[in-house]
């Protein structure tokens, strides 16, 4: 017996987000076994619209295994076979589920840097570009620890927030919209964070679970050179295989001129890949 709420998320995926009509088509992108359920459900509800479902599953330590021994010719025959398939497509659904996040921890960041380019890249930019798209990552028990909380728990807490009203939700977020589009000057205070930035002329977007789910932001970005001060994050981030914790960074005219973390040698590396990425908006 599938779960209701498993059903609903469906429903709310091609009903809502990407808004799936008569005769699309929808490549519907599946990672990890926990995600076949939802999978299913996802492929009967753009039945009902009378669209044409197409899937990938892919399982990420065979994923891994091709991007550790593979060249720059075997990424570009998959980027060719991908890329083709994606243009044919008016819509995409990922889903995500890991059962590990450092899966991928010995490969090397060249060797993924050049899988991204050579094999993602122009997949990605299609995906983005020219159809409807939303991604999501689906509750399991690797999920549920990094939340610290038992399985059962954090899927109650997924599919509360998972399958909200995002229609409601976004007529809801409008004020908050105008309110940052007149909006100049912001001020950032809390602990260990004191940060100052202009976002005068920037405009605002609404996040309403059309592209990520969950969701719930409206978001802007700063003008480069007006951010000034310090920010602190508490919450675990994970970057390529890394975790990182207790971030600290420090800006200067938009430039981040400190870095420190629980691996400060790591993420000042991945701050100085090129010469603009300490930069907002590089």
């Amino acid at each position: 017996m599938v779960d209701e709420r498993v059903k609903k998320l469906a429903h709310g995926l091609i009903n809502y987000s990407v808004k799936l009509k008569e005769n699309e088509n929808v490549l519907i992108s599946l990672n990890g076994k926990d995600t076949l359920d939802l999978g299913k459900e996802l492929i009967k509800e753009a039945y009902r619209v009378k669209a044409r479902p197409f899937v990938r599953i892919s399982d990420e330590n065979i994923t891994n295994a091709i991007i550790k021994g593979g060249n720059k010719e075997v990424f570009n025959m998959m980027r060719e076979e991908e890329l083709s398939q994606m243009k044919k497509m008016d819509a995409y659904i990922a889903v995500r589920a890991s059962e590990n996040i450092t899966n991928a921890i010995n490969i090397s960041s060249d060797q993924m840097a050049l899988y991204e380019k050579e094999c993602q890249e122009d997949v990605l930019n299609e995906r983005v570009d020219n159809t409807k798209w939303v991604i999501l990552r689906y509750p399991n028990g690797s999920m549920a620890q990094l939340a610290q909380m038992n399985t059962e728990e954090f899927e109650d807490f997924y599919f509360n927030v998972c399958n909200l009203d995002y229609e409601k939700m976004n007529n809801a977020m409008d004020a908050l919209k105008d309110l940052m589009t007149r909006t100049d000057k912001v001020h950032i205070v809390g602990p260990g964070t004191d940060l100052s930035f202009s976002i005068k002329g920037m405009g605002a977007i609404k996040c309403a679970g059309e592209c990520n789910i969950p969701d719930g932001e409206v978001y802007t970005a700063p003008i480069r050179d007006s951010v000034n001060g310090k920010i602190s994050y508490n919450a675990v981030s994970t970057y390529r295989n890394t975790s990182f914790s207790d971030i600290v960074l420090e800006f200067k005219d938009g430039k981040i001129i400190n870095a420190t973390a629980n691996n400060t040698k790591k993420i000042n590396e991945i701050l100085d890949t090129d010469k603009g990425a300490r930069y907002i908006g590089e």
